[in-house]
């Protein structure tokens, strides 16, 4: 499995970034999709997550403003960041998970200006 992300940027306060991470390979299997990001001198920290099922979820600090979405046509997962804070500033990383494995992509930037 091979995935591609984009979308990241430099965004003021306040601003909206649409993250994609592209999906190859034996992708028929995989179980969940995630997006992660990880600032600076902290750890990798999940931000959301969606099942082959549809079920999402969200941490916490980015409910009501980030969404989730897949589109199975293009083997594509999507994360809609809106209301987007400084905090919000990471490298962020997709995941696909099958069972026990997981499979990472590259990160792409997303920088949030005060």
């Amino acid at each position: 499995v091979q995935l591609q992300a984009s979308g990241g940027g430099l965004v003021q306060a306040g601003g909206s970034l649409r993250l994609s991470c592209a999906a190859s390979g034996n992708i028929g299997s995989i179980n969940a999709f995630s997006w992660y990001r990880q600032a600076p001198g902290s750890r990798r920290k999940l931000v959301a997550a969606i099942t082959t099922g549809g079920n999402t979820n969200y941490a916490d600090s980015v409910k009501g403003r980030f969404t989730i979405s897949r589109d199975t046509a293009k083997n594509t997962v999507y994360l809609q960041m809106d209301s987007l804070k400084p905090e919000d500033t990471a490298v962020y990383y997709c995941m696909a998970s099958r069972l026990s494995y997981e499979y990472w992509g590259q990160g792409t930037q997303v920088t949030v200006s005060s």
